[in-house]
C-alpha cells in the first residue's frame, strides 16, 4: 500500500470544505497506510474559466436541487452549522487568502499550514462569515486562530494558544502581496487544470504502482479508496425484519 492524494481546493468551494474535512478525518489511515496528502491552494473561478464551467447555482434547476444536497452533505460532514456568506459572489473571490497558504505552506510546518487551510475555511462558512477578501479582516482572523484547533472552537472560548504571532500574521501578510506567493497561486492553479479540472474538490490520486488518476467532489472516496487498495467500508443497506409480522 501507499501513494499520494493532491487535493486542489478554494476556500469559496462548499465541497472542498467538506471533502478537506473528510480527508482530516481519515488522517491517521493515511499515515498508517503511507498515504501521502498535500493540499492545494487554487482558485476554483479560474478553474471554471479555463475548462467552461459554470457555477450549478447558475443554473436554476440545479441551484434548487443544490440547497438540499449542500445541507444533507453538511450535515453527513458534521457541520450542520454551515452558512454562505449573504454576498457570496463578491466574497468568493478569496485570492488573499490563498495566496497566504501558499507563503504559510512554504515558510511553516506542515501542521500549522493545515490547521490555518482549517481555521480559514471554518471561518468563510459558518455564521460569521469573516470576509477574507479584506486584508484586515484576513490579519484578525489569522491572529486568533488557535493552536491545533479541532473545527468547533475559536481562540478566545477555548483557551488555546494561538497558531501564529502578531509579528508572523503580519510576515504573511506582506509575504501574500508577493510575487512569490502569486507566482505559487497561479501554477497550483494551472497545475489543477493540467490535470483536467474542472471545479473542486479535485483529487489527482497516484497509487503504489505510479499510477495516476482524477476524482470529483467530497463524496467518491469509496473510489479513491479503492483505487489506492486501502480497506474500507462502503455504504451498504442493512438487513432488517420483515415488517407486519410472519407470513
Amino acid at each position: 500500500m501507499g501513494g499520494r492524494i493532491d487535493a486542489y481546493i478554494d476556500i469559496a468551494s462548499l465541497y472542498s470544505y467538506l471533502g478537506f474535512l473528510y480527508l482530516l478525518k481519515d488522517a491517521p489511515g493515511y499515515v498508517a497506510n503511507n498515504v501521502e496528502v498535500v493540499y492545494h491552494p487554487v482558485l476554483l473561478g479560474a478553474i471554471n474559466h479555463a475548462s467552461g464551467n459554470k457555477p450549478p447555482f447558475s443554473l436554476p434547476a440545479k441551484a434548487k436541487y443544490g440547497m438540499f444536497d449542500s445541507r444533507r452533505s453538511c450535515d453527513r460532514a458534521g457541520v450542520p452549522e454551515v452558512r454562505p456568506p449573504p454576498d457570496f459572489m463578491a466574497r468568493s473571490m478569496t485570492v488573499l487568502p490563498l495566496r497566504a497558504l501558499h507563503y504559510i505552506q512554504r515558510n511553516f510546518s506542515a501542521d500549522a499550514y493545515v490547521t490555518a487551510f482549517h481555521y480559514l475555511f471554518y471561518r468563510f462558512w459558518t455564521p460569521e462569515n469573516a470576509d477574507l477578501r479584506d486584508p484586515e479582516v484576513l490579519r484578525s482572523v489569522l491572529r486568533e486562530a488557535p493552536a491545533g484547533f479541532s473545527g468547533k472552537s475559536s481562540l478566545a472560548k477555548s483557551g488555546a494558544q494561538p497558531l501564529f504571532t502578531a509579528a508572523q500574521v503580519d510576515a504573511i501578510l506582506v509575504g501574500a502581496t508577493a510575487q512569490a506567493a502569486k507566482d505559487q497561486l497561479t501554477a497550483a492553479t494551472k497545475e489543477a487544470t493540467d490535470r483536467g479540472a474542472y471545479g473542486a474538490p479535485w483529487l489527482w490520486v497516484t497509487n503504489d504502482a505510479g499510477v495516476s488518476e482524477p476524482f470529483f467532489g467530497s463524496d467518491r472516496f469509496h473510489f479513491v479508496y479503492k483505487f489506492l487498495g486501502l480497506p474500507y467500508q462502503d455504504v451498504a443497506l442493512l438487513d432488517t425484519p420483515a415488517r407486519g409480522g410472519k407470513l
